[in-house]
């Protein structure tokens, strides 16, 4: 009886431990279907940008692979133009939200000023309108300040919709750091923009990280304010130049794919060099405020 009480006990421990075979490959088997799932659409853009023009929208995985499509968006279109002015709108966006996100999370964690909770309330409820109903109203008043058609509007614009999140999360960021490093900089004759900026900023690169990556994504990839207040080839970014590929009736399926994979490039590494500190970012930002 002793013997058979001891081999249940192992045999419990064991299943507490380790999965059952069973579960194992039912979590693989799952686990391999989501990366299939993710993996695919990527993989088609890609293996579509390679194939001829009269093949594109074919269900062979590849034939007759050709670089026509990338020489065609190269030598007919304003690729390069439309890059430009996304790289000039995306990094303009990325530098002056992280600066204004991170002061403006510092400021509310560390300092209390009249209206900091409405400010703080304000950031919040801009994160509830849809941005379908905000196109008209910002075109409108784009229109009066003279900023349609220019980078100047598109990135005030991507800035309203940046800022007030990352605000918040850079807010919850800095609530993790201890207030004693500010009181050691104050007491060092440092003063309150010093300390923030040499012993508060080294300490938040995870958060500095996650803001700029979403600074830059909500810039490079946004489609409707590029498309409502920019008009014209050489005011185009690639968003708004992706749809001169599609028509009323028919879609030049070949080059579009093409200029999805160029302007997946830049998204692509800007994360390779984010990712190790996106998570410690995102979690650190979540646990107060």
């Amino acid at each position: 009886m002793a013997t058979s009480s001891n081999t249940a006990n192992t045999a419990n421990t064991r299943g507490r431990g380790k999965r059952s075979p069973l579960a194992s490959v039912g979590l693989h088997a799952t686990l391999l279907v989501a990366s299939v799932v993710a993996v695919f659409p990527v993989l088609w853009v890609l293996l579509t940008s390679l194939k001829p023009a009269d093949h594109a929208i074919s269900t062979d995985f590849i034939k007759d692979p050709t670089l026509e499509n990338y020489r065609y968006l190269v030598d007919k279109t304003s690729f390069f133009t439309w890059f430009g002015n996304s790289v000039l709108v995306a990094g303009i966006t990325t530098v002056l939200g992280v600066f204004i996100a991170a002061t403006t999370g510092y400021a509310v964690s560390r300092f209390r000023f009249p209206g900091m909770k409405p400010l703080m309330w304000t950031l919040l409820i801009t994160q509830m309108f849809p941005m379908a109903i905000l196109i008209v109203p910002l075109y409108n008043l784009m229109g009066q300040l003279g900023l349609l058609n220019q980078p100047v509007g598109l990135i005030i614009t991507y800035l309203t919709i940046a800022v007030p999140f990352c605000a918040w999360m850079m807010k919850g960021f800095f609530d993790t750091i201890p207030a004693e490093i500010d009181e050691s900089g104050r007491v060092d004759g440092l003063t309150p923009f010093g300390t923030f900026w040499r012993l508060i900023l080294p300490l938040a690169k995870p958060g500095l990280a996650v803001t700029g990556f979403y600074s830059f994504i909500t810039a490079w990839g946004e489609v409707a304010y590029a498309s409502a207040f920019m008009v014209g080839d050489e005011h185009l970014t690639l968003a708004g130049g992706l749809q001169t590929f599609v028509t009323q009736y028919t879609a030049n399926w070949g080059p579009m794919t093409a200029a999805s994979v160029l302007i997946a490039i830049p998204a692509a590494i800007f994360f390779v060099f984010a990712q190790r500190h996106l998570v410690a970012g995102m979690t650190a930002g979540a646990t107060k405020g």
